[in-house]
């Protein structure tokens, strides 16, 4: 009871026409964000910062936290649409989304992602609601053992739910990994990799990786087979909208599992990237319908959306409780609590408690909002099918130039860009996947930091991974995810002889 009243007074708090006007320029500003290739969350919520310094702190918050809300769910507009992620954690909406889009169900995948996304919030905000004080306690007992397995059981689930063949998802991942480790060592400072180039000191940046892999490899792949989109007859109507949902709930226990892995990987953290490809492999290996997995599964945007919503909304928790910033967003708005005089952690949730639970409010208004407008804007987005591929082709690869030079501004970053294109042209014509790839490059370096560094604490000694029932049972789990496919062919080897038996015992007719 008390945090329903401390939510209720928060709601007082946030339900101002003020407030209310933040909100919805929040989300569009964020739905714009998250439409642009390589701009993403982080960056629009740093450079959009400074406006917020001569508001109060509450509506500074709401703003800048709507932007994030907004940018979370227009990373699935162009996913959608173009293949080509507008946020890293849309990667895995791009398996199905772009599929249905192509057989003219654009408006399907649009509502069912944005209908998803909103559930995986509402769910964080509800946990973030009732269970702060039992999470932020969970949350401590997290070193660096704990956060290598965290990541060594998303690389493992990977390989042990993919699709296609076990070794190539290891030689893309082994590819990812190599690509992470260009750059300065944060462990000892020393260059790896740059052969005498300045410019490869901090190494590739992730957005323009997948910008060049997704977008300019689509591009590439488009000329090849005509110029031309197949979804681009798509119509979006409020009857779609109505049909959508009428289906959503046949995957309750998917949209259940997502939320789940979502605050999981939001809290501990390990980030809504790896939260979506983790519920998409999970999703896929336990559905019914697994085998029709990118080909245009609603499914499988329900599940990637569901948890990148999810991690992304509870990685505030840590923020809030902590001090410890569960995303590069979180991290945004942590340097703007202090900016504001207010310092984030335990006592936050006492000596300013109004505008605490006035953010927590500001989470369940600001999620309908955007819901809302992204809905109301689906036939704006859907109608761009309609363009001829000839026109539409300049002004994308014009746009993802535009979002590589602005990640550092440097003119080398589009030259990267059209590498990565080429690379990831020559992955889809000879069927190597690009996820793995795209994972390792933006987990690698966090995986290897938090290994080496528990290699420091336990001098050498690898069992430190098994050291408590934490880190033991993640652990665990993982190395059962990374030989699931050996698994899976002994089971098949074991039953192989017994139907060949019944064949034979079986008389003849």
């Amino acid at each position: 009871m008390d945090e329903i009243n401390a939510l209720m007074s928060g709601f007082a708090v946030v339900i101002t026409p003020m407030n209310v006007l933040l909100m919805f320029v929040g989300i569009i500003l964020g739905v714009l964000i998250g439409v642009l290739p390589g701009l993403g969350g982080a960056n629009g919520v740093a450079i959009l910062l400074p406006l917020t310094f001569t508001m109060s702190p509450t509506s500074a918050i709401i703003m800048l936290s709507c932007i994030y809300w907004g940018a979370l769910f227009g990373g699935a507009i162009t996913s959608v649409l173009f293949n080509i992620p507008g946020e890293p954690w849309s990667v895995a909406t791009t398996f199905d989304g772009y599929p249905m889009a192509q057989q003219g169900r654009a408006g399907e995948a649009l509502t069912s992602a944005f209908t998803s996304s909103f559930i995986g919030a509402l769910v964080a905000v509800v946990m973030i609601t009732f269970l702060a004080p039992l999470v932020a306690k969970f949350a401590l007992k997290f070193g660096s053992p704990e956060f290598f397995s965290v990541y060594l059981l998303t690389f493992c689930s990977f390989v042990g739910m993919g699709k296609g063949s076990p070794f190539k998802i290891l030689a893309s991942m082994a590819l990812g990994f190599a690509l992470a480790a260009v750059g300065m060592d944060t462990v000892t400072g020393q260059l790896r990799l740059t052969f005498g180039q300045p410019e490869l000191m901090r190494g590739f940046d992730f957005l323009i990786a997948v910008i060049g892999l997704f977008g300019i490899g689509e591009i590439l792949q488009s000329m090849e087979e005509g110029l031309s989109f197949q979804g681009k007859t798509a119509k979006i109507d409020p009857k779609v909208v109505l049909k959508t949902w009428a289906q959503l709930p046949r995957y309750w226990v998917t949209s259940v599992r997502s939320s789940l892995i979502g605050i999981w990987m939001g809290i501990t953290p390990g980030g809504a990237t790896p939260a979506s490809f983790m519920s998409y492999g999970l999703a896929k290996k336990m559905s019914r319908n697994g085998k029709n997995f990118g080909q245009g599964e609603m499914e499988g945007v329900v599940a990637p959306e569901t948890a990148a919503h999810a991690a992304g909304t509870s990685a505030l928790l840590p923020m809030l409780a902590l001090g410890i910033p569960g995303s590069p967003t979180a991290a945004v708005l942590l340097g703007g609590l202090l900016i504001w005089g207010l310092q984030p952690g335990p006592l936050l949730f006492v000596e300013q408690k109004d505008f605490v639970w006035g953010l927590i409010a500001s989470m369940y208004l600001g999620n309908i909002v955007g819901l809302i407008v992204v809905l109301s804007t689906v036939p704006l987005f859907a109608s761009i099918l309609r363009i001829p591929f000839s026109i539409i082709a300049p002004v994308i690869i014009v746009i993802c130039a535009i979002g590589a030079y602005t990640v550092h501004n440097a003119m080398l970053d589009i030259w990267f860009m059209l590498g990565f294109g080429v690379v990831g042209y020559l992955f889809k014509k000879l069927d190597y996947p690009l996820a793995p790839l795209v994972l390792a490059l933006v987990l690698g370096d966090k995986a290897e930091d938090s290994f080496r560094q528990a290699m420091l604490v336990s001098q050498g000694d690898v069992m430190i991974m098994f050291s408590n029932p934490l880190v033991g049972s993640i652990t665990t789990l993982a190395l059962l995810m990374l030989v699931w496919p050996l698994l899976g062919k002994l089971l098949a080897l074991v039953k192989a002889p017994k139907a060949d038996e019944f064949h034979k015992e079986r008389p003849v007719d």
